[in-house]
């Protein structure tokens, strides 16, 4: 009776009183009253609802503290079964649990719950977490389906992975180095294939009409900043100091296979597997969201082993995005003239200086024929295109030109 006028809070701080007190309050959250008063459930209104001046996501958040203190003593395998038995009564914290999974905030919760309750746990511990949850929804099988399945054939189970993924294992507000570990346990069991179909079933664009996961998005056309921020930071997260498991190389294999191989689209109305790449300007843009290290080591790499054409390209993509996006042409021929240097000889790197501009000029000349075939839209994306280029070519070598004069100066 006491503890039904209590708070969460209140209940946490009374939870280390001492052993007695936490056994008994182990027995009251399992109880039904208490569960009926804990386990708030309202997770599908607008705004989430307001008690004792919080919100439900903070509501969830002081349970996941109330429940770490109350199972302090407890060996990790029986704290785990402790919680799911309290919580298992709550059919939006489940995979396929709610049958409006765009508009409930019942993920969220858990993973605000679950972020709170492991907070301090060490590597072992969490490792038995991640895998009691992908036991427990049966992941493993249900991930199995949609990286062997052709993009967009299972829509519903991408879109509940993706929802799952996100608001649980990877909860926003979490700390880099957490984010690091829950997302390297997503991806690791997989082979580098299934590893970038997965990353971009998480993090890749989505409708805005019914939030599945839009595979044709980066082979259409051109696409913009929003579309490709998530990729880019879960790039930059795996290739950063907390992800301890990711080498240089891993991350730029990642990124080679995510453009190269998840862009396999069911072709309607016969259903027949139409492969296709991502248009070169994503990639570029891609590539400059996931910041400068990643950006060189990528393009190094190319001219390590000898794709000068492919790297060439690439680069003029580069050039057109940054005009495009306002990015300071400067960084482009920075980043060109720290690539050339990336070359053992002479002949390599003039080569690539070569096919950079016969790439720029093949490019003009297939633009330039595209608009006078009078290939138009409504956008009048031809000429536009045609003009973007021009300019980024005109203003990209005005900044070699101001390198190249002013490093005569210097030596003058």
């Amino acid at each position: 009776m006491v503890l039904n006028y209590l708070s969460v809070k209140d209940i946490s701080l009374l939870s280390m009183a001492s052993k007695t007190i936490s056994g008994r309050l182990i027995n009251y959250i399992s109880s039904s009253s208490a569960s009926r008063r804990l386990l708030l459930q309202d997770f599908h209104q607008e705004l989430p609802a307001r008690r004792e001046g919080a919100s439900i996501l903070e509501h969830y958040r002081a349970l996941g503290l109330l429940l770490k203190r109350c199972t302090l003593l407890l060996p990790t395998r029986d704290r785990l079964k402790y919680v799911h038995k309290v919580l298992s009564g709550v059919s939006c914290f489940k995979l396929n649990g709610c049958a409006s999974p765009l508009h409930c905030l019942g993920l969220q919760c858990y993973g605000v719950f679950l972020q709170i309750l492991t907070a301090g746990w060490d590597e072992l511990e969490c490792h038995r977490v991640f895998n009691f949850l992908w036991e427990l929804s049966n992941l493993a099988r249900k991930v199995q389906t949609v990286v062997s399945s052709k993009p967009g054939s299972a829509r519903r189970l991408e879109l509940r992975i993706r929802l799952f993924c996100r608001g649980v294992l990877l909860s926003p507000g979490s700390r880099r180095s957490d984010s690091a570990f829950w997302l390297t346990r997503i991806l690791k069991p997989w082979p580098m294939v299934n590893q970038a179909r997965l990353l971009y079933i998480i993090f890749g664009p989505v409708s805005s009409r019914d939030g599945h996961v839009v595979w044709q998005k980066m082979i259409e056309g051109p696409t913009d900043e929003t579309s490709l921020k998530g990729l880019a930071d879960a790039i930059k997260l795996l290739y950063g100091t907390e992800a301890r498991e990711w080498t240089a190389d891993d991350v730029i294999s990642l990124v080679d296979e995510l453009s190269e191989e998840v862009t396999e689209i069911l072709s309607p109305p016969r259903s027949e597997v139409v492969p296709q790449e991502w248009l070169m300007e994503n990639n570029a843009r891609l590539l400059l969201l996931s910041g400068n290290s990643i950006c060189f080591t990528f393009m190094a790499s190319k001219a390590v082993n000898g794709r000068a054409v492919e790297l060439a390209r690439l680069m003029v993509f580069m050039v057109l995005v940054c005009e495009k996006d306002l990015y300071c042409m400067d960084w482009a021929v920075k980043m060109m003239h720290k690539v050339c240097k990336v070359f053992s000889t002479p002949w390599e790197r003039n080569n690539f200086l070569q096919c950079l501009e016969n790439s720029f000029a093949r490019m003009l000349m297939d633009m330039l024929q595209a608009v006078l075939a009078g290939e138009r839209d409504e956008e009048d994306s031809s000429f536009l295109n045609l003009f973007h280029l021009m300019n980024a070519q005109a203003n990209f070598h005005k900044e070699i030109l101001y390198l190249a004069m002013g490093s005569t100066s210097s030596t003058s």
